[in-house]
């Protein structure tokens, strides 16, 4: 039988599923933060979960549990489910059902007072009623009116709630794609358990699905940004073990298409400048007061996009910009290559000098983003030239120790 225990807050549950299945399952005896019991109940809950998804390895450690997930086959990321896994008393599940039962008529708008005379009136029915006072009721309505479920009306000094109008639902293609594609793709996954389902026509050849567990950070940055608000942030540095405190501007998410993780481009008042936070190393956010300087702060990122090449906003040689320049040569069965060079430039430009010989060129923050690109171009790069002099002498020593690892000798480009 599943492991049923249901859960309230999912800051813990990101925190265990994150220790272990992203950054590296711990064994029992490993995992010291919390009691064996602690760990034999989240795994239990998480196994619970994952199912099929999970695999296991025997070592001489003791047993290695991890996720593998065949794309070809599970076309839905399987970490949506802790989403869906929530706690309710018997006290919750009854006043939900019995006030969106009584406002259930179109157009029907009732105060605090009329609705607890009919829960009383409904619930009086049974041999054994649960009884609510007026505080209980009117926190439940107060919640579901921020979830924009309830909406009030205030005439005079009474306040009258009714239920709100229903939206359409998207197609199930759109949400299908949507649930595995975009940023909080969980809300697409939610609304496609209500959607009319038909045969599922995506498959993805790079399915990232650890940013599910950052979903609900994800939320209240876009909520912060859509209401152009400031915000206080709680941040782990993984090396280091420490959490620290940054008041900051959200101006933009980026995904990286590569490894499929999730940055925060922000404004730092406290150093003057944009720079960029791993999502899924943020561990809380608080919404705070209102940015009178948003636009011009958004503004200014766009200013910088055409020279970001990944997320890093500073030039580690000190240089405002960095510059990069590339040649490389191909075969004339190799026409893929100029073609990828084309589809990959991101903020650079190409230029074909002939039919077998072309040259990038890029001016960004931090060229050292772009040398893992550049790696993939090896013996077929004839020259190379960066600004910065030590990265480029750092380049040239890691071709000239590949070629002393495999007892070549040559030149190692440019």
């Amino acid at each position: 039988m599943a492991y049923s225990e249901l859960i309230k807050s999912f800051s813990r549950i990101r925190d265990y599923m994150r220790e272990f299945y992203v950054y590296g399952f711990k064994s029992r005896d490993e995992f010291a933060r919390k009691s064996a019991r602690s760990y034999d109940d989240e795994r239990r809950r998480l196994e619970s979960w994952l199912g099929d998804a999970m695999r296991f390895r025997q070592t001489a450690d003791g047993k290695n549990v991890f996720i593998s997930i065949d794309s070809r086959i599970s076309r839905h990321n399987p970490l949506y489910a802790a989403w869906k896994a929530k706690s309710f008393t018997d006290g919750d599940i009854t006043l939900h059902f019995v006030l969106f039962d009584i406002l259930a008529s179109p157009g029907i708008s009732l105060t605090l007072a009329e609705l607890m005379d009919r829960i009383d009136s409904c619930l009086r029915q049974f041999q054994h009623p649960r009884l609510f006072d007026e505080s209980t009721v009117r926190k439940k309505l107060k919640e579901y009116a921020a979830e924009g479920i309830i909406e009030t009306e205030r005439r005079g000094k009474t306040v009258y709630y009714r239920r709100s109008a229903g939206e359409s639902i998207p197609g199930s293609d759109i949400l299908d794609f949507f649930s595995e594609a975009a940023p909080c793709g969980v809300i697409g996954s939610f609304l496609l358990d209500k959607a009319d389902r038909s045969e599922d026509h995506f498959a993805f050849k790079h399915h990232y699905i650890t940013g599910a567990m950052d979903s609900e950070i994800l939320c209240t940055l876009f909520m912060a940004m859509q209401d152009q608000r400031m915000i206080t942030m709680e941040s782990i540095n993984r090396h280091k073990d420490r959490i620290t405190e940054n008041h900051v501007v959200p101006l933009r998410i980026m995904v990286s298409s590569q490894s499929g993780r999730q940055y925060l481009m922000a404004y730092t008042p406290r150093f003057q400048r944009i720079t960029s936070f791993r999502t899924d190393n943020i561990v809380s956010v608080r919404i705070d007061e209102a940015c009178s300087r948003f636009d011009e702060l958004r503004a200014r990122l766009d200013g910088m996009m055409p020279h970001l090449w990944g997320v890093s906003t500073q030039s580690r040689s000190g240089q405002r910009l960095e510059h990069v320049t590339f040649t490389i040569r191909y075969e004339d069965s190799e026409t893929h290559i100029p073609k990828r060079l084309e589809r990959e430039k991101r903020c650079g430009t190409v230029e074909h000098l002939d039919r077998h010989t072309s040259r990038f060129t890029a001016d960004v923050f931090d060229a050292s983003e772009m040398v893992p690109w550049i790696r993939t171009f090896i013996s077929r790069i004839v020259d190379i030239s960066f600004s910065d002099p030590a990265l480029e002498q750092q380049f040239r020593d890691d071709l000239r120790q590949m070629y002393a690892m495999y007892g070549l000798e040559g030149d190692e480009g440019g």
